[in-house]
């Protein structure tokens, strides 16, 4: 294997982040990946030699994926017009504004980099994430579960989901404890870690509480690779430890947006 190609293979998780966030699906956001590495592996000359590696990638991806998220987002739309009210739908923050949000705040790219990627200048990358971020205030409030055994970080998590105008309805340390509190609490949406009190998984809690049920789940982790390897069920969302704030609200609000409460919280 070259240089290049084990130099690629390391952004390959993150990339398939992105991905999954972006079309809240990690089915979708795999099948993605794979049209991506199918188009490299039938035209290497797609990644240049020169510049940054990551950045050439990410938009190597968008040139890929353009006409099939294209897609994706028609059906999206017109499933959230049978299912869900338009008065939910308001704060639907579009396919651009998602773009730049997730690639600025969960992927840490610069506003530069970010108009390279998507071939917009880059006043209009400011100006799509400053919507973006105006559209995540209109969110309803939500209901949210914390699974995290680290005291500390665990009101650290609160807190920005507090500041963002949602509830946390519960704290749990353990699996018993996470399971409990999601029965009783009825939460839109989970912040899970992977590795809890007691040696518990977080993973295998999260496979308990979505048993009869589908609420989005947003892992927080120290070690994200492991859930990212596109051959199992993994997370759609994930956020790696230690975290910034502003990448926990966009995935947060990249949640909601995909998967909105059907009524307001």
């Amino acid at each position: 294997m070259t240089g290049t190609s084990q130099e690629i293979l390391k952004h390959l998780p993150y990339l398939r982040r992105y991905a999954r966030a972006l079309v809240g699906s990690q089915e979708r956001g795999d099948q993605y990946m794979r049209v991506f590495l199918e188009a490299i592996l039938a035209d290497p000359q797609r990644v240049p030699a020169d510049g940054n590696l990551r950045v050439q990638l990410f938009a190597v991806f968008h040139d890929v994926c353009t006409l099939l998220h294209a897609t994706d987002e028609q059906a999206a739309e017109a499933t959230l017009e049978g299912l869900v009210p338009v008065e939910t739908r308001l704060s639907q923050l579009t396919p651009t504004q998602r773009q730049v949000l997730l690639l600025v705040s969960l992927e840490g790219f610069s506003f530069e980099d970010v108009g390279f990627i998507l071939h917009l200048p880059e006043t209009e990358v400011r100006d799509q994430l400053d919507a973006a971020r105006r559209e995540m205030q209109r969110q309803h409030p939500a209901r949210i579960l914390i699974v995290e055994d680290e005291p500390l970080i665990a009101m650290d998590i609160a807190r920005i989901v507090e500041e963002m105008g949602h509830t946390v309805c519960g704290t749990a340390a353990d699996h018993a404890a996470a399971v409990a509190l999601f029965k009783r609490e009825s939460p839109h949406i989970v912040l899970a870690d992977i590795q809890l009190k007691g040696g518990d998984s977080g993973i295998e809690a999260v496979q308990e509480i979505l048993t009869g049920i589908s609420v989005p789940v947003v892992f927080v982790t120290g070690f994200p690779e492991r859930l990212l390897t596109g051959e199992r069920l993994e997370p759609t969302f994930v956020v790696t430890k230690p975290f910034r704030p502003e990448a926990l609200v966009s995935v947060i609000g990249q949640a909601l947006a995909m998967h909105p409460p059907l009524a307001p919280a």
